[in-house]
């Protein structure tokens, strides 16, 4: 076992923090709900695209170039810059008077964080051996679960103090208190970035002893997966590619069945929860047109990036696609996304509706216990499957997330039927700790079906995917579904239809991890690459 350098810790400490910053400004807005639905006029459906689907496409879409850009260029760096771009961004929904402004504010933020977990889990993989990689992991879900937690704090308690102190109307430059409390969470990703920069590169590789050598033109090669998979540069790529008649069959059919499934599930949402038109740059749109038109475009984006890394990098597609396990963890990943997402982008919410708690109380209480219980289930989950790995390798680590999502579904019914607020604390706590302890385990187990100079752009196919199922649809799935019932509580369990699949995904993987991680190094051989 390699001991881990002083730098290797502050590395650690520091992407984590940004790990932090990136939730609590991606999450914020939940707790805001209630104030943003009054001050606009929009529905839950409404806040679902906003917190979910917009957010989903610019941060799926830009995890691609900055994934490779990641594997590419000075990951501190990038890191750096990026934090400091989403935390602009984020405080530009302290100006917004309009559905409009919170758009661009949404989309800035999900560029801006795109960059965070390819470049962030890169970096640890180089400052960790294989041995600490589920404790690194594990640290790196707590500070993910704090900033989840400080959302709700920070967001009800800014927004309640703001509001207590100025009387409508009377404030300085007329500022609400979400608007406020946007502001407010803009701050610490400044000095985030100024440490990240300040942070030493590793030697890629090092760790598995396959040194990465360095990339003559990251740059281009990063604009280039953003032209490969964006439509319409995507066919001039392929074109100069040279791409066979039947490249070009598959992706024009894709392109049409995506287009033709999304129309269908608009209409069939229209019926099922119609809503009034959102007014978008003067122009009367259709919410649920407008989910489902950016849910399609990231289908297609996914497609693109498919047949574009086969084109571009063919060693790297037969090694992620060859590895059964990978594709199985993406899986079992953008399924439970969508749970997570559709349940915690509305909790806030249903706290606030069914108990009748303000939003301090909702943000201190339901925001610290998350935060303290999603860090102690990822620091008991991550060792606790690296110490199982060893006995049961590959195994170990798949029956900790196996046990976690078989379990937090059921527990789930329990929580959100509580009579009041004291049962629902009492019983999420049970809940949150089990539901947390899959992330760490799960990726560990993802990411060590590549060769080091393919994690940051395996980790954005990842996040392409699990984004767009994710967080693209499970929030607003919620939400549509809240808007059609009146029933909050209802809307949130019913995402959880999902679990039985994830748990025969998990059965499958049980079989395949210890096998395909032990191929790695000869389906990259098998692929030509020199290793």
């Amino acid at each position: 076992m390699t001991a881990t350098t002083r730098a290797g810790w502050q590395t650690l400490i520091v992407v984590s923090l940004a790990q932090l910053m990136s939730m609590l400004d991606r999450n914020i807005l939940a707790i805001l709900n209630p104030r943003i639905k009054a001050d606009l006029g929009i529905g839950d459906a409404e806040m679902g695209l906003l917190y979910g689907t917009v957010f989903a496409l610019f941060y799926a879409l830009f995890s691609l170039p900055l994934g490779r850009l990641a594997d590419g260029w000075t990951r501190t760096k990038l890191l750096a810059v990026c934090i400091v771009f989403w935390s602009l961004a984020t405080g530009l929904a302290g100006f917004a008077t309009g559905f409009g402004l919170l758009v661009i504010s949404r989309l800035g933020v999900g560029i801006g964080e795109a960059a965070t977990q390819p470049a962030g889990t890169s970096l640890l993989f180089d400052h960790f051996d294989r041995n600490r990689r589920g404790f690194a992991l594990a640290v790196l879900s707590a500070g993910l679960a704090i900033g989840l937690g400080l959302s709700s704090v920070l967001g009800g308690s800014a927004a309640d103090w703001w509001d207590a102190r100025h009387a409508a109307g009377s404030a300085p430059f007329d500022l609400r208190g979400w608007q406020f409390a946007f502001l407010l969470a803009a701050l610490p990703g400044f000095g985030i970035g100024i440490a990240l920069w300040r942070l030493p590169e590793p030697v890629r590789g090092a760790n598995d002893g396959i040194v990465s050598p360095p990339d003559p033109a990251p740059f281009r090669a990063s604009g280039a997966v953003l032209a490969s998979v964006l439509p319409g540069t995507n066919w001039w790529l392929m074109a100069r590619r040279g791409a066979s008649v039947r490249v070009w069959i598959v992706n024009l059919v894709a392109l049409v069945l995506i287009t033709v499934a999304m129309i269908a599930i608009t209409r069939a949402c229209t019926a099922f929860s119609p809503r009034p038109p959102l007014i978008l740059a003067g122009v009367a749109t259709n919410p649920h047109a407008l989910q489902w038109s950016v849910v399609g475009f990231g289908f297609y984006v996914v497609v693109n990036l498919v047949q574009s890394l086969k084109l571009s990098d063919p060693v790297a597609h037969a090694v992620m696609t060859g590895s059964p396990t990978l594709l199985l963890c993406m899986g079992v990943g953008s399924l439970q996304s969508m749970i997570n997402y559709g349940i915690m982008g509305f909790t806030p919410a249903f706290l606030m509706k069914t108990y009748s708690l303000t939003p301090t109380q909702t943000g201190v209480q339901f925001g610290l216990l998350s935060a303290a219980l999603g860090v102690i289930g990822p620091l008991i989950a991550g060792p606790l499957s690296d110490r199982l790995n060893q006995r049961l390798p590959g195994a170990g680590r798949i029956w900790v997330t196996l046990i976690s999502l078989t379990l937090s579904p059921l527990i789930a019914v329990w929580v959100y039927t509580a009579p009041d607020a004291g049962a629902f604390y009492l019983r999420f706590t049970l809940y949150s700790f089990i539901l947390t302890m899959w992330l760490a385990p799960l990726y560990a187990v993802m990411f060590e079906q590549v060769l080091p100079r393919m994690r940051a752009i395996t980790t954005a196919t990842y996040l392409m995917a699990m984004t767009i199922t994710g967080l693209g649809i499970g929030p607003y799935f919620v939400g549509m579904v809240s808007d059609a019932t009146g029933d909050l509580s209802r809307a949130i369990l019913s995402i959880n239809v999902l679990a039985p699949l994830i748990v025969v995904l998990l059965v499958a993987l049980l079989s395949r991890a210890a096998r395909d991680t032990q191929n790695l190094l000869h389906r990259a051989r098998a692929a030509g690459e020199a290793v």
